[in-house]
């Protein structure tokens, strides 16, 4: 029982967290507007807090190092202070840097409940585990964004920082009264160095990296321009697009909630490959179908469900690969898909300037390559080096529970 209410706990802080980090995508055009810059130079604030994933297994390690609840609790406060920033001095620069501290304390927070998940839930269960606090994620859609968007439409551009700063700080007391203090290895947490050396040393692990750049990537070059590409295609305004946000939130909400039915069932590996497939095809739907607004809303739909599936899965892969430094491979695993978000927000802006035809192909070009990457390197279970499995797989451990029926 006490599982269910840190999971739960875990979820509602993941969804204040990510409605701060996700409000830019849809309401990036309002913002540069309000700044009273271009939506290349706003774009460079997003990217440049992509960029700072690839310090994230460095950041990361504070979960292996000082336990999970300290990494989860600081992710909080980081996040806090970058939304704070904005609320008391709201110019370009303040969101640059806002944005950067909203991305190291997602981060932060991220690697570290997901590694907390890892330690607390046996694998043959985790997929649900995750997919439940990773309603997190579209909620921030489902929820955060119609909320944001009605702030805005009243408040001017700049009236959510304040409200989200302050429920960010309302989750660090969540999670510090929920999540256990236990060490994630206790006395045993690696050295920064040999948790990296353990995490990115292994094949399988490498190649998961490798499928979460490009996934990340092709998401992306559609994500960053979708706003963009709805108001100047359909003349949608602020609160239409709040509302079209809130159904792709809808949309992400399936997508764990079939991450968490059938994940374990089918397979983790087997249900992302399938995942990124259908998102590939999803790419290509997105300018064939996007000629009005109920065939670009349906399309974007398919796209964000079959995306959601994919990420929430592989996260469940992720977690096992490397048990002895869970978060700082998470964390590497958030870098490399913060490294494909960095080339999907360059490449993103630069393709809508031929079309979104130009988006829809690449994006999909990319995700080819990432199942192709899946199926031939990506294995289940603890490896050594060359993939090899090095303990009987999904055996309960020592320390690990059940996730509750």
């Amino acid at each position: 029982m006490r599982m269910r209410f840190q999971i739960m706990g875990i979820s509602i802080a993941e969804t204040v967290i990510n409605s701060g980090y996700r409000m830019v995508y849809p309401f990036l055009p309002f913002f540069a507007q309000g700044l009273g810059v271009d939506l290349a130079r706003i774009s460079l604030a997003v990217a440049a807090r992509s960029t700072l994933g690839v310090a994230g297994p460095l950041v990361g390690a504070i979960g292996d190092l000082w336990g999970r609840k300290r990494g989860a609790v600081l992710g909080c406060i980081l996040f806090s202070a970058g939304l704070a920033l904005v609320a008391f001095w709201p110019t370009y620069l303040s969101l640059f840097v806002g944005l950067l501290l909203v991305g190291a304390g997602r981060l932060t927070f991220m690697a570290s409940v997901q590694a907390y998940l890892g330690d607390q839930v046996h694998y043959t269960r985790r997929g649900m585990a995750i997919a439940i606090t990773e309603f997190g994620w579209s909620w921030a859609y489902l929820l955060g964004m119609p909320v944001i968007g009605w702030l805005i439409a009243r408040s001017g551009w700049a009236s959510p920082f304040p409200l989200l700063g302050l429920l960010g700080l309302g989750g660090a007391l969540c999670v510090w009264r929920l999540m256990s203090s236990t060490p994630a290895r206790p006395g045993s947490a690696p050295h920064l160095l040999a948790g990296l050396r353990a995490a990115f040393s292994r094949v399988p692990a490498a190649a998961g990296l490798a499928f979460g750049f490009l996934a990340l990537a092709a998401n992306e070059s559609i994500n960053i321009v979708y706003g963009t590409w709805m108001e100047q295609s359909f003349g949608l305004k602020v609160a239409a697009l709040g509302a079209a946000t809130a159904l792709i939130g809808l949309a992400e909400w399936s997508g764990e909630g079939l991450v968490a039915l059938f994940s374990d069932r089918l397979g983790k590996r087997r249900a992302a490959g399938f995942g990124i497939g259908l998102n590939a095809v999803a790419c290509l739907l997105i300018p064939t179908l996007g000629r009005t607004v109920a065939g670009a809303i349906g399309a974007l739909v398919v796209f964000y469900v079959s995306f959601e599936f994919t990420t929430v899965t592989t996260i469940s892969i992720m977690t096992e690969l490397v048990p002895e430094a869970r978060a700082t491979l998470l964390a590497g695993f958030a870098a490399a898909a913060s490294g494909g978000r960095v080339v999907g927000d360059l490449l993103g802006p630069a393709l809508f300037a031929m079309g979104i035809l130009a988006n829809g192909s690449a994006a999909a070009v990319l995700d080819v390559l990432g199942l192709v990457v899946l199926l031939l390197f990506v294995r289940e279970g603890p490896t050594d080096r060359l993939g090899e499995q090095t303990v009987p797989f999904a055996l309960e451990k020592q320390g690990q529970r059940g996730f509750p029926p």
